[in-house]
């Protein structure tokens, strides 16, 4: 299934969180997504549990700017996150270290 608007990444991450493997992370991760298919999420993980809700958190861990195009690539794989956050196209602020889990395939494996 093809993604067409950022919504479908959010709606599905609390699906696919493996709390197993995100043992005791902790993160606030404020994602502001530009474009026609964006939004502003919030993604919460702490206590082994994953929420995510649409709208703006006060003080979050860590921000993600992006624009649509560009993170539905990420999440499709046709867009190299590190690339694009070299050129930046994404763009992080605060704790690098929090975003860069959520790349880990352990604790958001692949929708099959």
């Amino acid at each position: 299934m093809a993604i067409t608007h950022v919504k479908q990444i959010f709606e599905e991450m609390p699906n696919r969180f493996n709390a197993e493997a995100a043992g005791d992370w902790e993160a606030i991760i404020q994602f502001k997504i530009s474009g026609d298919n964006g939004g502003d999420y919030v993604l919460e993980v702490g206590g082994g549990q994953c929420k995510v809700t649409e709208g703006i958190h006060e003080a979050p861990t860590s921000t993600i700017i992006a624009s649509d195009e560009t993170w539905i690539g990420v999440i499709e794989g046709k867009v190299n996150p590190m690339t694009a956050f070299m050129t930046q196209k994404l763009k992080v602020q605060g704790d690098l270290g929090a975003v860069m889990k959520l790349q880990n395939p352990a604790i958001f494996p692949n929708a099959e």
